[in-house]
């Protein structure tokens, strides 16, 4: 049975080892939604946890609401420097920052108009460099309920805690902060490299309660 989820922009450690443990069905039918992983992640700087936002554009006269598959990238912001800038700043001296630079950075010096495809982009990109397949299936139509699916679409909540434990691993900045669980992927690949997918395929999720 294949796991439901949403594509999110670089995702946390357990959505990724969600993805790389099960096979995997995209949500794209559904509804964007404010404050979700849906156009935010979280790295780790020399200040411990920070946040990472794409801007989106608002659609007037949509009430508040628009198909995740329709929401675009507000590129009038240079919000991709900022975040790459942000991202160097962080991880230069990580172990494998330079190992994996070239693979990342084009995704912040070309346009994306569509949230969702440049999201689908970052996940594709982890994929190649993790040497795995890059999951296709798509959802064709909402369910409010997951009949055939394990449904995983709560993992884009930002505010959801899933009841798995992490083993840490050495962080750029550790000497400063205390390990901080479930960052962004972009985290774990720059400090443990090759080790990555070992990592995430040895992770305990709980799924059926996600």
């Amino acid at each position: 049975m294949s796991l439901l989820l949403h594509p999110s922009y670089f995702p946390n450690i357990a959505n990724f080892a969600a993805i790389v443990q099960n096979d995997i069905c995209w949500e794209v039918m559904d509804n964007f939604q404010k404050q979700t992983f849906r156009n935010r992640c979280y790295i780790c700087t020399d200040l411990g946890i920070h946040m990472l936002t794409i801007p989106i554009k608002h659609l007037r006269n949509s009430k508040g609401k628009q198909k995740y598959s329709n929401v675009k990238i507000d590129n009038d912001y240079p919000w991709q420097r900022q975040h790459w800038r942000t991202l160097e700043t962080a991880y230069r001296t990580s172990p494998f920052f330079e190992f994996y630079e070239d693979d990342i950075a084009p995704l912040y010096h070309n346009t994306f108009p569509s949230l969702m495809d440049f999201n689908l982009k970052t996940i594709e990109t982890i994929c190649e460099c993790l040497q795995i397949k890059m999951p296709l299936d798509r959802t064709e139509v909402f369910e409010v309920g997951a009949t055939d699916k394990i449904d995983g679409r709560a993992l884009i909540n930002s505010k959801t805690k899933l009841p798995f434990q992490q083993p840490p691993y050495v962080q750029v900045f550790g000497d400063r902060n205390d390990f901080i669980p479930n960052l962004s992927i972009l985290d774990l690949l720059f400090n443990e490299g090759t080790n990555t997918l070992t990592y995430l395929k040895n992770l305990n999720l709980t799924l059926t309660h996600a």
